[in-house]
């Protein structure tokens, strides 16, 4: 009986002991290894470096720092706890692998992120047109973009559709053209219509005198000619602009003299 309480008590000496006190240094270094990762990476954040950086890409970098932090400290953790670098390392691995393998499609978006981020073909608050949709940038985040449309719809789009596709940032010049097309039917003057459609957009305030509006005829059509005011506004200005310029420029051809040109078949009988 004795030797047999001998043996469980160093069996509890040898092994129990010693494997709690493995699992309270290692749940001691976990908990105080996260906790100082969370606090260098706010510290990190509030780096004039950081606050200089575009905010996407700042967010991407501290992003990577934590991620690799908290895996050194799992790491020191599970090492602590007897487990060889070998496996832990294989181990990662192979989970690696897997992951790699299940999120194909996520790491692609990653990518693509990264992409975006690196060489900024568009910033939060520009208007983009994309073939998956457009409107106002409102997030840039690893995976997706999120874009807030006219009628303030959200839409969220892969991040590798946008690094792999044509994108059109129509807020990456302060200025932007507008093309009123105007149709006047033949025979007109058009010296006339071009001296009223210039009228027009010297009477809106939005149009910009430099470069100056240009009035040309684009079009023989069918049944008309087409003439295209041609003028420049400010972005922020472009629709309000450009709804006003579609409404006055047919007042203005129609207050000085000129018919508005529909289509019609001329019919002659010999």
């Amino acid at each position: 009986m004795e030797h047999i309480m001998d043996v469980v008590i160093n069996f509890v000496n040898e092994y129990l002991v010693r494997f709690g006190v493995d699992i309270i240094c290692a749940a001691l270094v976990l908990l105080i290894g996260l906790k100082l990762v969370k606090f260098l990476t706010k510290k990190l954040a509030k780096a004039k470096g950081f606050q200089k950086m575009d905010s996407s890409a700042a967010a991407l970098i501290l992003n990577g720092i934590k991620l690799l932090l908290n895996a050194l400290v799992i790491i020191i953790a599970v090492q602590i706890l007897g487990v060889p670098s070998a496996t832990i390392i294989a181990a990662i691995g192979s989970c690696g692998l897997a992951i790699g393998l299940a999120l194909q499609g996520g790491l692609s978006n990653f990518a693509g992120g990264v992409m975006i981020m690196i060489f900024k073909p568009f910033h939060i608050g520009d208007y983009i047109v994309t073939g998956s949709g457009e409107g106002v940038v409102e997030e840039i985040n690893l995976f997706y973009t999120k874009l807030a449309t006219v009628d303030n719809r959200s839409v969220n789009i892969p991040n590798s559709a946008l690094s792999s596709s044509t994108v059109t940032n129509l807020s990456a010049k302060e200025t932007r053209g507008i093309d009123v097309e105007v149709a006047v039917l033949y025979g007109a003057d058009m010296e006339a219509a071009r001296k009223a459609l210039l009228e027009c957009a010297k009477s809106c305030t939005m149009v910009l005198s430099d470069p100056a509006p240009l009035v040309f005829v684009s079009d023989h059509a069918e049944s008309c000619i087409k003439m295209t005011l041609r003028v420049t506004v400010k972005g922020t200005d472009y629709w309000p602009a450009r709804f006003w310029l579609m409404e006055h420029s047919l007042t203005a051809v129609a207050d000085a003299g000129f018919r508005a040109a529909i289509p019609q078949i001329d019919v002659h009988n010999h």
